[in-house]
């Protein structure tokens, strides 16, 4: 870039939980939601609120096809040290596809995002909406470790992300997420994840980055409301990492 080539990357320590929820309707339809909080410097400062709804078609017990929408509120400094919220509008689709070999559970996702963000002015003010189209790809292992179904699984994952737009000229690569830590469940459609969370992103500049170190702490609630279960056709959640 001209008079700014020297790469800059900015290293922070974020926490980030949610909880996300599957709700089984009938064999083929269902809906989804999870709800969202991720602050900086640990727990001191907001980084963002958000939430997601929409609906899901099974296919099979392997495939899903899933779309809704969204709002994040994304905080900013603001000039009496308080803070400023953008507000960002997104559609979204997906498509998943999860298997079974042996000990490891496979998920493979590719979710398509139209996302219409506020760029704020410095007292707080709209300046203009930016609009982008994201493409992110996540592959995520669940392994066995122990013998006993009831504790916890390893798990793996990694999520890249990348967003086309007039606005977007120097960082097509939005970011990229990989994930380390355990599943465990908690009984009557409960579980949870823990672990760390690496998120590298580059910024619109092109040449800064942010490296966030993040804990990471998802709740999931998955309920089978159909009264007849079917066993060939099991409910598994849909939800995952925003």
């Amino acid at each position: 870039m001209k008079g700014q080539t020297e790469k800059e990357i900015n290293q922070q320590v974020q926490f980030w939980t949610s909880v996300n929820s599957t709700w089984r309707l009938s064999d083929h339809w269902g809906a989804m939601g999870d709800f969202h909080v991720r602050r900086n410097d640990f727990l001191k400062d907001p980084n963002f609120y958000f939430l997601r709804l929409g609906g899901v078609y099974w296919f099979n017990d392997k495939i899903s096809l899933a779309g809704g929408g969204a709002r994040l509120w994304l905080a900013q400094p603001d000039l009496n040290d308080g803070w400023n919220y953008a507000i960002e509008n997104r559609i979204y689709q997906q498509l998943l596809w999860r298997s079974v070999n042996g000990r490891a559970k496979f998920l493979q996702r590719i979710r398509n995002e139209q996302r219409w963000h506020e760029v704020l002015n410095p007292d707080g003010s709209v300046n203009r909406i930016r609009f982008s189209n994201r493409v992110r790809f996540l592959f995520s292992a669940a392994i066995r470790v122990f013998e006993d179904e009831k504790k916890p699984r390893l798990v793996l994952s990694d999520e890249i992300l990348f967003h086309f737009g007039k606005e977007i000229v120097y960082n097509t690569f939005d970011q990229n997420r990989l994930f380390v830590g355990i599943n465990h469940k908690m009984g009557k459609g409960w579980s949870f994840d823990a672990g760390y969370m690496m998120v590298f992103q580059q910024k619109y500049s092109g040449y800064q980055y942010d490296m966030n170190h993040t804990i990471r702490l998802f709740f999931y609630f998955s309920p089978d409301l159909r009264k007849k279960k079917d066993e060939q056709l099991p409910h598994y959640p849909v939800g995952d990492i925003e």
